[in-house]
């Protein structure tokens, strides 16, 4: 797979997965207007101060050809983010389990504006191990902003990246007042019954 290099030290991985894929993702969106929702930021729920989308959740468990030729690829580019951080590996099992995922479309000045991790150390965050993030779209100027890696992720089509969950990986989305953006994200997360 195609690397986008994020620098070692900042223990994000980037790869790109096929645009086909990603134009299917967003015919799946499309096709299930009657299940979105609008975004909720985690304990703040529906905040559009905060962050402002519509969503649709998706199970990791529920057939769908769509979904599964993108969890196919999500997979191979966890392997490479494991082959470079061995050490992501050595702690007790994670897996996509029950958490859903979740595809994104933010209108134009729609975005995530606050700065936040994905492990808030509450309810279900508190499991949550490696985030990942494909950007469905080119968009200029419509990435994710990493607060202490000091970089930004550009919003291109098919890139998909990991990072950890914790507080370490502060990020907010950056605000295309012109475009379109859609992505699909979720957490690789610690089983609670170990």
């Amino acid at each position: 797979m195609k690397e986008y290099d994020l620098g070692f030290d900042s223990f994000i991985g980037g790869w790109y997965i096929p645009t086909e894929v990603c134009d299917n993702l967003i015919d799946l969106y499309n096709s299930e207007q009657d299940s979105w929702e609008d975004g909720q930021c985690g304990r703040g729920g529906v905040t559009p101060h905060w962050k402002k989308c519509k969503e649709l959740f998706i199970s990791p468990n529920e057939f769908n050809t769509k979904l599964k030729e993108y969890l196919d690829h999500l997979s191979k580019c966890l392997d490479l983010y494991k082959e470079r951080y061995s050490f992501c590996d050595d702690v007790g099992l994670y897996s996509l389990k029950d958490n859903n995922i979740k595809i994104q479309h933010y209108k134009p000045g729609d975005g995530f504006y606050k700065w936040h991790m994905e492990n808030g150390g509450v309810g279900n965050s508190k499991f949550r191990h490696l985030v990942f993030m494909t950007y469905l779209n080119t968009l200029d100027n419509a990435g994710t902003e990493f607060y202490y890696q000091k970089n930004t992720t550009p919003c291109e089509k098919g890139l998909t990246v990991i990072w950890p969950a914790a507080w370490t990986h502060t990020h907010k989305g950056v605000i295309n007042n012109d475009g379109e953006k859609y992505i699909i994200t979720g957490w690789y997360s610690f089983h609670e019954d170990q």
